[in-house]
């Protein structure tokens, strides 16, 4: 990029060798920033609702992996009171009433001649990586607002320093305008004109200082705490380093690296499986069971050795006509579809982001460059102005508007430092820099 002879004004290197799974945010070189999210990737909510998703996900998988892999058991006792009436069926005497007493060990597994079992858990398997891939991503997104956020703050403190020396400027104008008037040398018009510059420049700090308020509680809240409740670190632009290089990856590198992309990926993978499994119907499928027990008309007879009962059952099923299985079928393919699209919308996402935050980059180091060559010319022509005024060859108002114009260009120059730092944060992000670390 452009160098500027400022601070955040050096030039930084395009480099391939960037370590992208270490935390970004330490380039910027904020040791309270990097407490902060620390903090707050183990405080926050929203990591927490995601990372319970996670387990459920897992739990799911795990279920089902042992449901289908592992035979079913179950164990049944039971025991009931019947009445049989010989007259019902024609024949003579007296009707009968008994107990019946059961005990019996039922064993069920289906084989898997299709593969279906095997297509869901790799969908489960699929959207598990998915959750996981998400929960990455989210604390990608939480450490960049963080990162955002105290850089925005640095740059209203820097604002509003500045805007406040111009408030002071502004009224001295205007208590000599009025002094002007008062003796005549003026028009009230003139002393109206920048009364109203004067208010609109308190206005202004009002401005700044609200969104500090609103940044603090920004910060708050993404480190999971009640806004005002403790006191946060106030960031100022001399908190921060300009990274002294910038990654630069290509995009196959950026497809395996950006969370967002592998969990749309996931997706992709989970939506085949689904499809597996709605074709894997439309198959044969066996259950093999299998039962071993015994039934007595008396509890103490019931594991005597001429009450034992047992059961083999092999089942085979094939559909022969259920209209809904080939709909399954196609509705399965048109999710797969969908999903391989939002893939690639992802992806074209994904570097659309990473493009935008290289230019943005290559350009705010041009406009940073220009500010500065604009402040030097400021300032060369305040001190030029304050040696005419020391000559009689200026008046003092002169020097006065010499200098608000020089501070109103300071203003401009720290709102471009700032940029420049959030521009190096915003690519890290977009490269998908630290994901691994935050998994």
């Amino acid at each position: 990029t452009g160098a500027a002879d400022a601070a955040f004004g050096a030039a930084q290197p395009w480099r391939t060798d960037i370590d992208l799974e270490a935390p970004w945010w330490q380039q910027l070189g904020s040791p309270a920033l990097d407490t902060l999210i620390t903090e707050a990737l183990q405080a926050s909510p929203t990591l927490a609702a995601a990372q319970a998703q996670l387990r459920q996900a897992q739990e799911l998988q795990g279920a089902q992996e042992r449901a289908t892999q592992l035979p079913r058991v179950d164990l049944g006792v039971g025991s009931g009171r019947q009445h049989i009436s010989p007259s019902a069926q024609g024949l003579p005497g007296d009707g009968r009433t008994f107990s019946l007493h059961s005990a019996s060990v039922g064993v069920q597994y289906q084989l898997d001649l299709s593969g279906g079992n095997r297509r869901a858990l790799e969908a489960l398997a699929a959207r598990t990586d998915y959750r996981r891939y998400q929960l990455a991503g989210a604390r990608l997104d939480l450490a960049a607002r963080l990162a955002s956020t105290a850089i925005t703050q640095a740059r209203i403190a820097a604002q509003a320093e500045a805007l406040e020396a111009i408030a002071r400027n502004q009224e001295v104008q205007s208590a000599l305008a009025h002094e002007r008037v008062r003796l005549g040398q003026a028009m009230p018009a003139d002393e109206q004109a920048l009364q109203a510059a004067l208010e609109q420049t308190r206005a202004s700090i009002l401005q700044l200082r609200k969104q500090a308020v609103q940044s603090g509680h920004l910060l708050a809240v993404l480190a999971g705490r009640t806004p005002g409740s403790v006191p946060l670190p106030a960031f100022t632009l001399r908190d921060f380093t300009l990274p002294a290089a910038l990654p630069q990856v290509l995009p196959s590198e950026l497809v395996r690296q950006r969370p967002d992309i592998q969990a749309a990926e996931a997706l992709v993978q989970a939506a085949s499986a689904d499809h597996g499994v709605a074709v894997a119907r439309m198959y044969p499928q066996l259950r093999l069971s299998a039962s071993l027990g015994s039934q007595a008309l008396t509890t103490g007879a019931l594991f005597g050795g001429g009450s034992a009962v047992w059961g083999l059952i092999a089942q085979l099923t094939q559909p022969l006509f259920d209209p809904a299985l080939p709909a399954q079928q196609r509705a399965a393919l048109a999710a797969l579809d969908a999903a391989a699209a939002q893939y690639q919308v992802v992806v074209l996402d994904a570097l659309r982001s990473v493009a935008d935050a290289l230019r943005a980059a290559e350009a705010d180091a041009q406009v940073l460059g220009a500010l500065v060559r604009a402040d030097a010319a400021a300032q060369a022509s305040l001190q030029t102005t304050q040696q005419q005024l020391k000559l009689g060859a200026a008046s003092y108002l002169q020097w006065l508007v010499a200098e608000q114009q020089a501070l109103q260009m300071r203003s401009s120059l720290v709102a471009a430092q700032a940029q420049r730092l959030a521009d190096s944060a915003a690519l890290f992000q977009a490269v998908g820099a630290g994901w691994r670390d935050a998994m």
